[in-house]
């Protein structure tokens, strides 16, 4: 059978169309609907704790669906104890929130981590397994606890574990995190982003965190929400997007293929096959213009970023500051169907200014018209943060430009 042929201009279409990138933007202001409806397109939303200009999690939102209150996300993450939610935090993608529906599809990862993720989390539950029991009953008796909290009840100081056992300061941290990795416990934050953990029945509610969901039946479930989430996606996208091995997206895909859920096709420009979802749209032209998180569900897997827009991206907070090419904290800038700037962006709160360091055009893009976009998000993304205006710093080769068309 002859598959059907893809060009690079309507793969990028419809990954845009597929991210809610053509839905229309609310007239007033967005809703826990709205919400749900970028939620529906993504399908989870990974979190950062950065604040250099805004935690990351807080800009898909904004992107999709321009300035809302980020109460409204908060709401529906982290309500209080007893009422309802609508997302909860895992190791989804990589942290990551998730509406709280999806929970039980997660239940075989979190079977794979219990013990622990990471190896030095495991190697501190191997020594206290006993001990985790004390940190749950803690909780059950105080409610969402920050590990110094449960330090505190248990009588643990810097240097001496409780009498009786092995543990130290610090240790609390990884048998919480242990907890949380096996679904054990949900973690819950406040306005300053600390991370509390409460039972995970009482955070999400008995009748979710009961659901047991076989692996494959819910690997099947991830790969099709994957590929809806992409519109149409190499195996690797697909993989990466729950974060899922290759071989289990595999055989996930060959089923969604026979279900009728998704259809291989060749795209332009692209190695090896790509499948494209059974409902993706073809949009014939996309009109958005945007500011992106460095994490957002369009460009946070940067081979795709990279075949999708020919955007070459990478984050340079670790870079030493000499080395860096275009920022510390940099955010691509969506134009139409395509990554035509990146901004260096810092919020100074002190000043009331949303800061650019650095602005740089992508090679071939209209420098008039990319800056009179970019000017006229920036204006609306500062007033969202509360800020008073735009400072346009010296670097980049679209500073000059972007400057006069601020008004700086």
């Amino acid at each position: 059978m002859t598959k059907d042929r893809l060009s690079a201009a309507q793969a990028r279409r419809i990954a845009l169309a597929a991210q809610g990138f053509v839905d229309k933007r609310p007239t007033a202001a967005p809703t826990m609907a709205h919400l749900k409806r970028v939620l529906g397109r993504t399908g989870l939303i990974q979190m950062d704790s950065v604040n250099v200009a805004v935690r990351a999690h807080y800009l898909p939102l904004f992107s999709r669906l321009g300035p809302y209150d980020r109460q409204l996300l908060a709401r529906a993450a982290w309500q209080p104890p007893g009422k309802p939610r609508f997302l909860a935090e895992y190791w989804a993608h990589e942290a990551a929130l998730i509406p709280v529906d999806d929970w039980p599809l997660m239940r075989w990862r979190m079977d794979e981590f219990a013990g622990g993720r990471w190896k030095y989390t495991r190697e501190v539950m191997a020594r206290n397994a006993a001990m985790a029991d004390d940190v749950v009953a803690v909780i059950d008796d105080l409610g969402p606890s920050m590990p110094r909290d449960i330090e505190a009840a248990l009588g643990i100081v810097r240097g001496q574990g409780k009498a009786g056992s092995w543990w130290e300061r610090g240790e609390v941290k990884h048998i919480c995190e242990a907890l949380f990795a096996a679904g054990q416990l949900s973690a819950v934050r406040d306005g300053n982003f600390s991370r509390f953990y409460d039972r995970t029945e009482r955070f999400i509610g008995p009748d979710v965190a009961a659901i047991r969901i076989d692996r494959a039946d819910a690997q099947r479930v991830l790969v099709a929400r994957a590929a809806a989430s992409l519109g149409v996606a190499t195996p690797a996208d697909i993989a990466d997007y729950y974060r899922m091995s290759r071989a289990d997206t595999q055989r996930a895909i060959d089923d969604a293929v026979e279900e009728g859920m998704v259809r291989e096709v060749t795209v332009g420009g692209w190695d090896g096959p790509a499948y494209l979802a059974a409902d993706a749209r073809t949009p014939r032209a996309v009109s958005v213009s945007t500011i992106l998180s460095p994490f957002d569900p369009l460009v946070f897997f940067r081979p795709r970023a990279l075949r999708l827009f020919g955007f070459h991206y990478r984050i340079e907070i670790y870079t030493p500051a000499h080395k860096r090419v275009h920022g510390y904290y940099v955010h691509p800038y969506l134009l139409g169907d395509d990554i035509a700037a990146r901004v260096d962006l810092k919020a100074d709160r002190s000043a009331g200014v949303l800061r650019v360091p650095a602005a740089h055009l992508e090679p071939g893009r209209d420098r008039d018209l990319v800056a009179e976009h970019l000017a006229t998000d920036l204006t609306t993304m500062a007033r969202w943060l509360g800020l008073d205006g735009v400072a346009i710093g010296g670097a980049g080769d679209l500073a000059a430009r972007l400057s006069r068309a601020i008004g700086t």
